[in-house]
């Protein structure tokens, strides 16, 4: 069985991109903190592991829209270990998260900013019924995920 569930922080904004086909990938790394760090090496610190994550499909529209950084969220879905060869010639192992679930575990107003953790989010942008908007908007506390 592959299955990994994580919860750590956003460590910069979500890259959304498509393939040739118009598939939607989002690209982003969660750092999630170590439970059992040794403080003392760490100058008092704890330590945690910057882990990469990939959604695809609607999962990754929905992140690329609502994610940011230093959103806490928690993942689940299996590791994936994949090769490539790089410029260079030499062969490059990447190992990243595949996600099938993501949870958003704060709301997005209390999310850190650049600014510094529990900095007020700046607000979002209203859009105008006639500029591309799809239904009514829906408050962030409705969202059921």
């Amino acid at each position: 069985m592959n299955k990994a569930i994580l919860i750590g922080r956003l460590t910069r904004d979500p890259e959304v991109r498509y393939t040739q086909s118009g598939v939607a990938v989002c690209t982003f790394t969660l750092a999630v903190d170590r439970r059992f760090a040794r403080k003392e090496e760490n100058n008092g610190q704890p330590t945690a592991d910057f882990i990469p994550i990939v959604c695809w499909r609607k999962l990754a529209e929905v992140c690329g829209n609502n994610l940011v950084k230093g959103r806490r969220i928690s993942v689940e879905g299996r590791i994936q270990v994949r090769s490539y060869d790089a410029q260079d010639g030499s062969k490059r192992y990447v190992t990243e998260i595949i996600a099938d679930e993501v949870e958003f575990l704060d709301s997005r107003s209390s999310a850190p900013q650049a600014g510094g953790f529990g900095a007020p989010a700046p607000a979002a942008p209203q859009q105008s019924a006639d500029a591309g908007s799809f239904g009514p908007s829906i408050p962030e506390e409705e969202i059921p995920f």
